[in-house]
Parts: structure tokens; sequence; C-alpha cells
């Protein structure tokens, strides 16, 4: 499942912004800044971005901590990271962005070396949700907090059929429309595997994780999980 995922995420990589504006309408925007607030990323802080994709969030991160901080854009399809390079160089080239091909469930970091970090559209195409938190606890300081953004499914019987019917006839055929139906379709029945946002602070707690909330926006389609680390005992 791993290495088709990235297969997908390798071939939309191209159209893969474009696609985010036209499926969200321009939302997606709001939502991660939502994301990096919540994260609490400080000036001079080192932060992580996982699922970086063509790294949308690391370079908000990189603008809230500034000169003196460092981001880590982490993804495992080298043709977004690619992609996440290019847009680094003309959209925020100083400090210069650390990207990172690198498999999420195992992390190339120290224990405790991040201040902050965000996942967005990440955590429901990993292979092992738990193991994915697991990694984030361990990479995180302690007080640190993470963010993490992604599609859900509504509980709203009315909101989940709007959100099915949007998918079946918009979403799948606008990336028909650019050749990539087959990458598309796969959203749905990932939404349907996709633990609901209590089932994530059980996850979080169960990590180790001091304080989990989830939030949902978007009527529930839409949902940020902010967690937070123990802050040692001095």
């Amino acid at each position: 499942m791993t290495n088709e995922i990235q297969s997908i995420f390798n071939r939309i990589a191209p159209v893969y912004d474009q696609l985010n504006d036209w499926l969200s309408l321009g939302q997606h925007r709001i939502w991660k800044e939502m994301a990096v607030k919540w994260s609490a990323a400080e000036p001079g802080d080192t932060a992580l971005d996982l699922c970086c994709g063509s790294g949308d969030l690391a370079l908000r991160l990189a603008r809230r901590i500034g000169a003196t901080g460092q981001v880590y854009g982490v993804d495992f399809s080298p043709n977004l990271l690619e992609k996440a390079k290019e847009r680094s160089h003309w959209q925020y080239p100083q400090p210069a962005i650390n990207w990172v091909e690198a498999d999420v469930l195992n992390l190339p970091f120290d224990d405790n070396q991040f201040d902050a970090a965000t996942m967005g559209y990440g955590l429901r195409n990993v292979k092992d949700i738990l193991r994915s938190l697991q990694e984030l606890y361990r990479v995180l300081k302690p007080g640190a907090k993470a963010a993490i953004l992604d599609f859900h499914r509504p509980s709203n019987p009315q909101l989940r059929a709007f959100q099915q019917l949007y998918l079946d006839s918009f979403v799948v055929p606008v990336a028909s429309y650019l050749g990539l139906k087959e990458e598309y379709a796969y959203i749905s029945p990932s939404l349907d595997r996709f633990p609901i946002g209590k089932e994530q602070i059980e996850l979080a707690h169960q990590v180790g994780f001091a304080t989990a909330t989830h939030y949902p926006i978007a009527n529930g389609m839409m949902g940020v999980l902010v967690l937070s680390k123990l802050r040692a005992i001095s």
C-alpha cells in the first residue's frame, strides 16, 4: 500500500497545487494557516512538516519562525519534494528549508529535536497511523505542539451525502480531465478507513501525548488534530 500511495503522489506532482486550489475552492490556504497557528511555532524554532507535498505548510512555517529558525519538510515522494524545492527558491529562499525524502513511519531525526510540527493531508494516507503518531511524539521536544490537518467523513448524514456527491461529481471528473482519475478515486475509500476525531484523540493519548484536541472545520468535512507533548519537569 505504501508503494502504491507513493506512486500516486509522484504522478500527481505536476498538477498537485492546481488541483488543491480547484478541489477546495481555494480554502485549503485558510485551513493550512490555521494548522500553522495551532502548531504554536515561534521565531527561532526548529519546526517539522510531515508529508510536506509541494511545500505549502513548510513554507508557511518558515515565514513564521523567521531567519533564526529552521524548517524540515519530509515526504516520501521525490517528485513532490522536487516541486517543493523549486517553489522555495522563489517563494521563501532564506533560510533554506531542509527537504528530506523519508518515510514518516521511520523518521531520520533524533529524539526531542523539534519545537513544533505540522502535517497536512498525510495521516489519512500512512500505512500505520499509530506508528506515525509514535514517531511524531518521539521527535518532538517536551512541551512542543503539533497540528495535523486532514479530510474527514462528517458525522451528519446529509453532509456525508453532500461530500460524496462532491467527490463523485466534481473531484473525480476534474482529475479525470487531467488524466488522473485513478489517482484521485482513492480519496473516497481513504476517508472510509480514516479514524474520526474522537478515535484520533484516543490514538494520540495511547502514544503518550499529554493533550489532544480535534477541531472540526468546514462542517466536519475537514479537521485539525492538535497535540502537545508533556513538558519535562525541571
